[in-house]
């Protein structure tokens, strides 16, 4: 059970906005493509045995043919070109029908083309072909986020964590925090952000998202910590900028509200934060 926490002003609710964007990078962030060669499971470190890892030679020209197609479909992917992304996937698993990266990969456009239900069945199968794949039980984990299926996402993220191996540890943990955020889990939201920003402390969003959400439970000090590093690195946005005039106003940092305030306009005159500094609409 979540502990309680008191209820914050309606102006801070309000700074919580600063997280959508967090949230939209988290998005792009979840789209893992692997184009591995071999569907191979990870080795299986409890044991202490492994899989031999299959090499280029060891491929037959069924994988090979699928291997080319999948490369062909993440460029397509990445450069926004899903139906014809779709058509290579699609050749690729007629060529090895056992692909997950290729089932992952189909997840991820149906999830861009916001087909919840082909992009839960993609993930399904490649879940089947390949279960310790934590790229895919990450990808799975944040489409059932976003259905607000947040028990089911939560198993997901465990499962791709419990992999010894797994590298994008830091990715996965915030956003899981992102996904315990919108379901109203701050407690557990601040641990897994907190845990991903020890793993990547660079990382703006993971910042972005806890000084978001310190802000909204009033811990003014530490969301400008964390928001003063996003915003002293190149990273730093109109969104960032925004939130971070918000905090140093509220620590009566009238200097620092000038210079943020300043940068925000001179950069990004256009933008509906710029536009809400000049009108002096800081609870926007």
């Amino acid at each position: 059970m979540s502990m309680a926490f008191p209820m914050a002003t309606a102006s801070a609710q309000r700074l919580l906005a600063a997280s959508v964007a967090g949230v939209a990078v988290a998005f792009l962030l979840a789209g893992c493509v692997n184009t591995r060669t071999t569907t191979t499971s990870l080795a299986d470190t409890s044991s202490g045995k492994g899989t031999e890892i299959v090499t280029e030679s060891d491929e037959s020209s069924r994988q090979r043919r699928a291997r080319l197609r999948m490369e062909l479909a993440s460029g397509y992917f990445e450069h926004g070109q899903n139906t014809v992304a779709l058509d290579e996937i699609k050749q690729a698993l007629a060529a090895d029908p056992n692909n997950a990266d290729a089932y992952n990969l189909r997840g991820l456009v149906y999830m861009r083309l916001e087909d919840a239900g082909m992009a839960e069945d993609s993930f399904r199968r490649a879940t089947a072909i390949s279960p310790r794949d934590p790229n895919v039980r990450h990808n799975y984990g944040w489409l059932l986020c976003q259905q607000n299926r947040f028990g089911d996402a939560a198993q997901q993220f465990t499962a791709a964590l419990a992999v010894p191996s797994y590298t994008d540890r830091a990715k996965t943990l915030m956003t899981q925090g992102v996904c315990q955020l919108r379901a109203g889990q701050r407690p557990e939201a601040e641990r897994s952000l907190m845990q991903a920003y020890e793993i990547d402390a660079g990382n703006p969003v993971i910042g972005l998202n806890l000084a978001s959400l310190l802000a909204q439970r009033e811990e003014w000090q530490r969301a400008q910590f964390y928001i003063r590093r996003v915003n002293n690195s190149p990273s730093a946005n109109a969104e960032t900028l925004w939130l971070g005039v918000k905090i140093e106003r509220r620590l009566n940092n009238r200097e620092a509200v000038a210079q943020l305030g300043g940068q925000l306009q001179r950069r990004f005159p256009q933008s509906r934060e710029a536009i809400a500094y000049e009108r002096g609409n800081f609870n926007d």
